[in-house]
């Protein structure tokens, strides 16, 4: 087994490494239904994560990583021990005591795994907590499951949207006619200007003309907070002056992947540059900004060219010609302007509803630990005073087991391996 297998709160058995042709798993190290597991050895968050195993898996061996929980099944019920070793108590512990000079790989010894603090509720009350806690926690996971499909959706409809307007079906009610008003022409003939950038043989600056490379376009939006730079202005109107980029303008990169990341250059400087992976679309009086955007968002022209794109060691590359190329759909520019309007109308929904599945995401990631902290204290499922008190349980064992300890100690009686073996 790999430690992944246990690390995502769930036993992963397709999570395993095969052994050589002639070794066979150690009978003792075998996977067993209802072993509890439990990782030594990860990252600071998945250190000590446990599972419990459902079902004989007699294919699978258990590494150094993985310690087997021996629990004595009297004392406490196996689901409620793996919540109690999930709970906040039992974290901070094992978060606190494991050692490691890295944070991607932390370890934790089997002294300080015994210290792990288990809140322990009489042993009736112990089923009561892990049935209400099995049965909460799947309505969570479920909602979880749900939440995570949003983001698909949204793409999807976004996409959608940028499908509908680029062929004009987002405002063929509106145009109350076919798309006899439009043309479809090459990008250079319809662009005031196509053109990528390239690199400057000066270097760059800590202040001057504001210069543009790929990791700056960030969810198709200028993002120049990241990593900024700068080349002199003397090299933007120079050398560099063939790659002058003006707010307005439409920048796509042309090195991927991915490829078909789109922004708009904004007005924060007055003038930019780019490097050769990008290439910038300038709007002229037959072709706005926002209908650009959303022609080259699109991606339609990319995907027609896909097959043609060049490249090296994992590396796909757009050529300026083709990018000249392009063909751009050019509706009336009252026309242009509304399926902007409609498009920016359905994007702005569409981040409200990303906004709220982001609230929403945040509060059921708090419900598990909220659940958790709440049958640990003792308050998720009522209590019944004719269950035996856990103090009393506890006793009762250590007394079992001192009369065996003592009983093993007198002269002539020695305990049978079935014995030892209970």
């Amino acid at each position: 087994m790999k430690i992944s297998a246990v690390s995502w709160g769930k036993f992963a058995p397709t999570e395993n490494k095969a052994l050589l042709p002639h070794d066979k798993p150690m009978p003792h190290e075998r996977v067993r239904n209802g072993d509890l597991l439990i990782s030594r050895a990860n990252t600071t968050e998945l250190v000590g994560a446990p599972v419990l195993v459902e079902a004989d898996h007699p294919n699978l061996m258990l590494p150094d990583k993985i310690l087997r929980v021996l629990y004595r099944s009297e004392a406490v019920e196996a689901r409620y021990l793996l919540h109690a070793l999930r709970a906040e108590p039992a974290r901070l512990h094992i978060e606190a005591e494991a050692t490691g000079t890295s944070h991607s790989m932390r370890n934790l010894s089997q002294p300080k795994m015994r210290d792990i603090p288990i809140p322990l509720a009489p042993r009736a009350e112990q089923e009561r907590i892990a049935n209400k806690l099995d049965a909460l926690l799947a309505r969570v996971d479920a909602c979880r499951d749900r939440l995570g499909r949003v983001p698909a959706i949204l793409k999807r409809f976004r996409q959608a949207v940028l499908n509908a307007a680029v062929d004009g079906d987002l405002t063929e009610e509106w145009r109350g006619s076919g798309l006899e008003s439009w043309v479809f022409e090459r990008a250079a003939d319809v662009c005031a200007k196509v053109q990528s950038g390239g690199t400057p043989k000066e270097g760059f600056t800590s202040s001057g003309v504001p210069f543009l490379k790929v990791y700056n376009i960030v969810n198709q939006r200028i993002d120049f907070a990241f990593r900024p730079q700068f080349i002199a202005h003397a090299v933007h109107s120079g050398t560099m002056a063939k790659s002058v980029t003006l707010p307005g303008d439409v920048l796509m990169n042309i090195v991927g992947p991915p490829l078909g990341k789109v922004a708009v250059v904004t007005d924060e400087f007055s003038a930019w540059n780019i490097n050769q992976a990008i290439t910038l679309f300038r709007p002229s009086p037959r072709v706005s900004t926002g209908w650009l955007y959303c022609v080259l968002c699109s991606g339609k022209n990319i995907q027609s060219i896909v097959h043609e794109t060049r490249g090296s060691a994992g590396q796909v590359n757009i050529s300026l010609s083709q990018c000249r190329d392009f063909v751009i759909p050019v509706p009336p520019r009252d026309e242009q302007a509304e399926i902007v309007r409609r498009v920016e109308s359905l994007f702005a929904l569409a981040d409200a509803i990303e906004a709220k599945w982001q609230a929403a995401r945040t509060q059921v990631e708090r419900l598990t630990p909220a659940l958790l902290a709440k049958a640990f204290r003792g308050e998720l499922v009522p209590q019944d005073p004719n269950d035996e008190p856990a103090s009393a349980l506890l006793a009762r064992l250590r007394g079992t087991a001192e009369a065996d300890a003592v009983l093993a100690r007198k002269p002539g009686r020695r305990k049978t391996v079935k014995e030892t073996a209970a």
